[in-house]
């Protein structure tokens, strides 16, 4: 089993080989020749993919620019640390809350505003907080979300067109924050 892991793992990391994972299986020795990685390109492999499709007839929801949110207590030291990590300050006011990136990971840290650590879409946003010309409107995805009979925490007022948030909890109990800071899209 182990070996199969680790060839599915080589070939991930492959990209454009084409490489056999069929070598290995419950009818042959995985320690024998059989096992050999095969390059030949008269055997292309089988696709691997762990991203699925939508279903037909349905779109993605269209979340908007990600980062996570998390609860820290000491401010200061939350950011000298993430620094450290390589992160840069891009946003905040720098008592309470600091946005900071690294590459195309951004986190936010908020120090007395959140109780637990917190997923965070910002519908009309790039990752750089330039607004984006068209965007799903945090009100149109609250109208999907319940539509698909998710329970929301708080909701999006629906007669504004301003900037507005929703948020709602997964299985386990993780806030997700949707909190879009521009007005709507022009329809």
């Amino acid at each position: 089993m182990e070996h199969n892991v680790n060839r599915l793992i080589l070939a991930l990391l492959a990209g454009s080989a084409l490489i056999s994972l069929e070598a290995c299986t419950a009818q042959h020795d995985c320690n024998g020749p059989e096992s050999a990685l095969s390059t030949e390109a008269s055997t292309p492999p089988k696709p691997v993919s762990f991203i699925t499709a939508p279903q037909p007839g349905t779109s993605p929801t269209m979340l908007g620019n990600f980062s996570v949110s998390l609860a820290v207590k000491d401010l200061a030291a939350s950011r000298a640390f993430y620094e450290k990590l390589g992160f840069q300050s891009k946003n905040g006011d720098g008592e309470n809350w600091i946005v900071l990136q690294n590459e195309t990971s951004t986190i936010g840290l908020f120090q007395g505003m959140f109780d637990k650590n917190t997923l965070t879409f910002n519908p009309g946003w790039d990752r750089t907080a330039n607004t984006l010309t068209g965007f799903a409107d945090v009100r149109d995805i609250q109208r999907s979300l319940k539509s698909k009979g998710l329970k929301l925490l708080n909701e999006a007022d629906e007669s504004t067109s301003g900037p507005a948030f929703l948020m709602l909890l997964d299985p386990d109990g993780n806030p997700i924050l949707l909190d879009q800071h521009v007005a709507s899209p022009k329809r």
